[in-house]
């Protein structure tokens, strides 16, 4: 079986196999790319900025609380001068945020995310609604197939000459529509493969440890993906300070915050837990971050271990691309000329097993006409 033919073979029957799933996956990723623009016409987001503070963490943590039934606030968050602070609680089943006024303590929405929309989307995007040991195996490994197809699409398009190679760049709208659909698949397919082929690693990375390992040792230039591990508290001091250590870290800490930058600070939620300060350069993204851990008994800083601890400046090349892989995957790197293209590639992806699928079937049934008339033909000169 000559070369091109095996791909042909493998190409088709692993797009047969998790077509439907490619489908799904392009078209929830065309749902959340803008997710974020989406929800800043929906929600409370922003606020008028005052000429003052903002509240300390445990005046709003106290204040999300009473709204939230008993659970306890695991993290504030405050994404900017003219924006609502955030309130999150999360468990294995509950996840709930309170959306609060800084400056006021205001609480202007609480929502339970397990309704949400794009929470909703998001879980399907991941986990096709299931168990996350079950559906995120799944997910990944049609991800993998996807990355297969592309690389084999990529073979069976390339063209053999210079004049095969002139009409392989452009879909002709004017002939007919199997020619049409025939052109949209190997076409588009052929440009967006150089965009959403970042997308489907970085979904690998997110779903396949041995792929996470696999580019940072790329990356790195053969080092090991160090393990993210949070410092322990010293137990030994419980009950030396006198006042409220989330609030004296946040008071000491955003004072380094500068204009345009958010901030987190997270709870100790264990009695050796570290409290935990982010500084997001980039609110919107995840990548460009300076990550804090601090005893909850004596405020010293303490050092953690993994791709997102410390300071992003300080963070190694192979680092940063791993702190980078989810906003890739979201298309948000770029900002939006980056999200516009996720869309329309996320887009193009869900159609290619429409196309692929039409191509397959109008080419069976081909076979299918010419077959009889092979036979008649046969029977005629066995008669002759």
């Amino acid at each position: 079986m000559r070369f091109k033919k095996l791909i042909g073979k493998i190409h088709l029957w692993l797009g047969l196999s998790s077509g439907l799933l490619v489908v799904f996956l392009g078209i929830t990723g065309c749902m959340l790319v803008f997710e974020k623009e989406i929800t800043k016409l929906t929600e409370p987001l922003t606020v008028a900025p005052q000429q003052k503070q903002f509240l300390l963490p445990s005046v709003l943590k106290a204040e999300a609380e009473k709204h939230l039934d008993g659970k306890k606030v695991l993290t504030i968050e405050y994404p900017g001068k003219d924006k609502s602070a955030i309130a999150y609680y999360w468990d294995a089943t509950e996840y709930f945020i309170v959306l609060l006024n800084p400056y006021t303590g205001q609480v202007l929405k609480v929502k339970n995310m397990n309704h949400d929309f794009f929470r909703v989307i998001t879980m399907g995007h991941y986990y096709l609604w299931l168990p996350p040991a079950i559906g995120q195996p799944i997910v990944a490994s049609a991800t993998l197939i996807f990355v297969v197809m592309l690389i084999s699409g990529i073979i069976l398009w390339w063209p053999k000459n210079k004049a095969a190679r002139k009409q392989r760049f452009k879909v002709k709208l004017n002939a007919r529509w199997r020619r049409v659909n025939y052109d949209l698949h190997n076409v588009l397919g052929f440009y967006i493969t150089w965009i959403i082929i970042f997308i489907a690693i970085s979904g690998l990375v997110m779903g396949f440890q041995w792929v996470a390992k696999s580019v940072y040792w790329a990356t790195s230039g053969g080092k090991t993906l160090p393990v993210h591990a949070d410092p322990v508290s010293d137990t030994t001091k419980a009950g030396t300070i006198a006042y409220n250590a989330a609030d004296k870290i946040w008071q000491q800490m955003y004072a380094q915050v500068p204009d345009g930058a958010g901030a987190s600070i997270y709870f100790a939620t264990t009695k050796t837990a570290p409290i935990e300060f982010f500084i997001n350069y980039r609110p919107g993204t995840y990548y460009k971050l300076d990550a804090f851990h601090f005893d909850q008994y004596t405020l010293k800083e303490l050092p953690a271990t993994g791709p997102y601890a410390g300071r992003y400046k300080a963070a190694s090349a192979a680092d940063k691309i791993a702190r980078m892989n989810y906003d890739i995957h979201v298309g948000a790197i770029g900002g939006l000329p980056t999200k516009i293209l996720a869309f329309f590639a996320s887009f193009i992806v869900a159609s290619l097993p429409v196309t692929g699928f039409l191509i397959w079937r109008g080419r069976k049934k081909k076979k299918q006409v010419a077959q009889p008339a092979l036979s008649t033909s046969r029977r005629k000169a066995v008669l002759v």
